[in-house]
């Protein structure tokens, strides 16, 4: 389906570097694991409410919509899956909302209105989208915006997506190819957008122009917009190209709510500890707590998360003194006051933000155990982290002299929020899958 899209774009005459988003790993909500193919509007807006209310004041602020805002198409039977799904596009082959879904996208105005709801919030938006050009716009010969070429003349047939068949290689070596990723950065600027899920960008294989080209494309448009590439992890022969084309790069697939997903993460954030640096930020995902699968995951129907309490509260933990960005994905307006406790501890998520020199100290006998600085080399803070992956409660036990710290040490527990005592190692008995998070303060 193409509509015209009816609407003056706004160009930025000043550039923007991509260098400069994201000093600390960015925190929201992402629609996927609860609303898969089929959020709406009044979703949304809802979700906004609630962040705006509840999780705002703690830092969380992106509201993002994941995969088929453009499209009738619903998650159950995983219709995304089938060759040339629905899509509609405007009148230069770029995707616009679906009007049923998003009604006040009609006549033309796209997400500027639920763009404008949010940023209202005080709160910012992000969408998702996919590597690629349509395949209707290939099929329909639109314009190539602010060229004379024509989608069919930049369109690749190979190098496809496994799991969305609705859209095509973009030839990156044809003088249009760059053209058509700043058209579309252009138009999601006149929305209002702040942040882009670039999907398909890193796997099967990793698509270094087009992770490129849409990088030039934000800088060059020059709405500031944080750059977040999905999914997998980066290119083994290459692992700082993604550092330096974006800001969020994800580790993994898709991690939904089993134990085994979240363990994997302790040997993928060991291999990327020293890879984690201000505005180019590892990302292990979507965190699968509380309620989700709502309409996602195949329409399998709305759950309480798999993961348990020790599980979730270790997945917060390890995320954070990782300095992974935190996104949620659950049904938020429905977060229970146990779970809300565990994204509002604000001496946690100072660890996410704020830690640095984050390193594994040691994995051994199903413990691990993550220690961090403070924000600068003369804080007098330390952060340590212990994990039990185990089936059974274990004690766990850390000598200062293993952090090569010595003197008055005052150790706060952070997930209690209380001191508890001036120590000189800390022990702790911790519960199958459950982690624990300190902060060790030295006096001299």
């Amino acid at each position: 389906m193409i509509v015209s899209c009816g609407q003056n774009h706004e160009t930025y005459l000043k550039k923007v570097s991509l260098d400069t988003l994201a000093p600390s790993p960015p925190m929201g909500w992402n629609s996927w694991l609860t609303y898969g193919t089929d959020v709406r509007e009044d979703e949304i807006k809802a979700i906004a409410d609630y962040m705006a209310a509840n999780l705002k004041q703690y830092g969380w602020e992106y509201v993002v919509i994941d995969l088929g805002w453009y499209s009738k198409e619903i998650a159950q039977g995983m219709e995304y899956y089938k060759a040339r799904p629905h899509q509609i596009i405007d009148e230069y082959g770029r995707l616009i909302p679906d009007t049923i879904k998003f009604p006040s996208a009609a006549s033309g105005k796209g997400l500027k209105p639920v763009a404008d709801y949010i940023h209202n919030k005080g709160l910012k938006i992000g969408i998702h989208v996919m590597r690629g050009i349509p395949y209707s716009a290939a099929e329909k010969h639109t314009p190539v915006l602010h060229t004379n070429f024509f989608a069919d003349d930049i369109t690749l047939y190979d190098e496809g997506c496994a799991w969305y068949d609705g859209m095509r290689k973009v030839d990156m070596n044809h003088p249009a190819g760059q053209a058509y990723y700043n058209s579309i950065v252009e138009l999601y600027a006149s929305w209002g957008i702040d942040f882009i899920k670039a999907d398909d960008m890193q796997v099967w294989p990793y698509h270094t122009k087009e992770v490129e080209g849409m990088h030039n494309a934000i800088e060059t448009i020059g709405r500031p917009m944080i750059l977040s590439l999905s999914p997998g992890g980066p290119p083994p022969q290459d692992r700082n190209h993604p550092i330096r084309f974006s800001n969020m790069y994800r580790l993994t697939g898709d991690l939904w709510d089993t134990w085994e997903a979240v363990y994997e993460h302790f040997e993928v954030c060991k291999q990327y500890e020293f890879y984690q640096k201000p505005n180019h930020w590892g990302d292990c995902d979507l965190m699968p707590v509380g309620k989700i699968n709502l309409r996602g995951e195949n329409g399998k129907g709305e759950r309480i998360s798999r993961l348990s309490y020790n599980e979730q509260k270790t997945l917060v933990t390890l995320w954070s003194i990782f300095r992974s960005p935190l996104f949620l994905s659950n049904n938020i307006v429905q977060t229970d006051s146990l779970l809300l406790s565990l994204l509002t501890n604000k001496e946690v998520i100072e660890v996410d933000q704020h830690s640095t020199n984050n390193r594994q100290l040691f994995s051994k006998d199903s413990t691990v155990a993550w220690i961090a600085d403070g924000m600068n080399e003369n804080s007098a803070a330390k952060y340590i982290a212990l994990f039990n992956t185990g089936i059974k409660t274990r004690d766990v036990s850390v000598d200062f002299e293993q952090l090569k710290i010595s003197g008055e040490i005052i150790v706060r527990d952070l997930w209690v929020k209380k001191d508890i005592g001036k120590l000189k190692e800390i022990k702790a008995s911790i519960g199958s899958h459950g982690a624990v998070l300190y902060k060790l303060l030295i006096l001299n």
